[in-house]
């Protein structure tokens, strides 16, 4: 028996921080380009008391997403000890490649991967580098395909990362733009010949028959702008709605798959999307099978670092893992779950033992 274990994990969090009160000079603006009627104070209130954000994170102007995601992979290459010419895999997970401050403009070619690659200056030929396109869930994605890599033996140890530069595709008139923030996170994942840890199972689903265009590139709230340049947009009730009928189900999928009691769950990584959307996926999870949700079993970073797609279960797992935040840790042993939901739509968890 063997199995596949992460080895190391990283993260970068840009330096730049942009507080809720930042946004009390935007013009937001409903869809059809008229004004709110309440004031800026009270929609940034009220997003808070739902999203849970104080404040995210934005890259430096000279940094792209891939940029973020060789930062975030340097720290898991030196927290795993590997030399990085042993890689068989650079799998990026991202959703907008990288998009140059000031410009709206994604850049693909060469893939995020590919860029990753050059700057750390891997020589191996057989190191295959590639990205993901998955939406919020695709770094988690990417640890899936490792690991069936690894299970196939066609691999023994790859890095995966999810990067995110959201600041430089966000309509400033769109007050969903106060959720989106930049980051990445990384880690190595690495065949085992022991079978007492590592992942135990994992679940993936996408719908797409009603909820394809749930999130989507749209034009700007305000109707004067260029008609060509285009921003994320969501349906943002729709995905609430959406994320508390599913991703229960597809979590629960993938913990009946590993044959473990759901009171053995130690922790659970999901999404760093809205707190209280999380809050209620945790509730409507453990009401599956009929129990209370453990205290502490949550861990959360999006108050101070909002949401950065990808980039959000490789940070926290990573926080959590140096002691970043309080009160929560991961001992040998511990079963945990990563969880994600994202464009798509797509939702995968995976079960994995520490």
């Amino acid at each position: 028996m063997s199995s596949t274990i992460i080895t190391g994990t990283g993260t970068y969090i840009p330096s730049i921080t942009k507080e809720n009160h930042q946004f009390e000079e935007n013009s937001f603006l409903n869809i059809d380009g008229s004004p709110f009627e309440n004031t800026n104070n009270v929609i940034i209130e009220k997003f808070k008391s739902i999203t849970g954000i104080e404040e995210r994170r934005y890259a430096k102007n000279n940094l792209n997403a891939s940029d973020l995601g060789f930062l975030a992979a340097q720290n898991a290459i030196k927290d795993a000890n590997v030399d990085p010419e042993t890689l068989d895999y650079i799998i990026f997970a991202h959703n907008f490649g990288d998009v140059k401050y000031n410009t709206i403009q994604s850049d693909i070619l060469p893939s995020l991967a590919t860029r990753v690659k050059y700057l750390l200056q891997i020589q191996n030929p057989n190191c295959i580098a590639y990205d993901l396109l998955f939406g919020c869930p695709g770094w988690i994605q990417g640890v899936i395909q490792a690991h069936a890599f690894i299970k196939a033996g066609i691999a023994k140890k790859a890095l995966i990362i999810g990067g995110e530069t959201l600041s430089r595709v966000i309509d400033h008139h769109d007050r969903d733009s106060m959720i989106y923030s930049d980051g990445a996170g990384a880690c190595i994942i690495e065949y085992s010949e022991s079978n007492n840890s590592g992942i135990l199972s994992h679940a993936s689903q996408t719908f797409s028959k009603e909820e394809a265009y749930h999130l989507f590139f749209g034009s700007s709230h305000n109707g004067n702008n260029d008609k060509s340049v285009r921003y994320i947009k969501m349906h943002g009730h729709k995905i609430y709605e959406f994320a508390l009928t599913n991703v229960p189900n597809a979590m629960k999928e993938a913990l009946d798959k590993s044959g473990i009691e759901i009171d053995s769950l130690k922790k659970i990584f999901i999404h760093q999307a809205n707190e209280k959307m999380d809050e209620a996926i945790i509730k409507r999870f453990y009401r599956l099978y009929k129990k209370p949700v453990p205290e502490n079993i949550m861990p959360m970073c999006i108050q101070k670092l909002g949401n950065s797609s990808v980039a959000t279960v490789p940070t926290l797992l990573d926080l959590v893992l140096k002691g970043h935040i309080k009160d929560q840790e991961i001992k040998k042993g511990d079963i945990i779950m990563l969880a994600s939901v994202g464009a798509g739509m797509n939702i995968n968890a995976i079960v994995y033992r520490y």
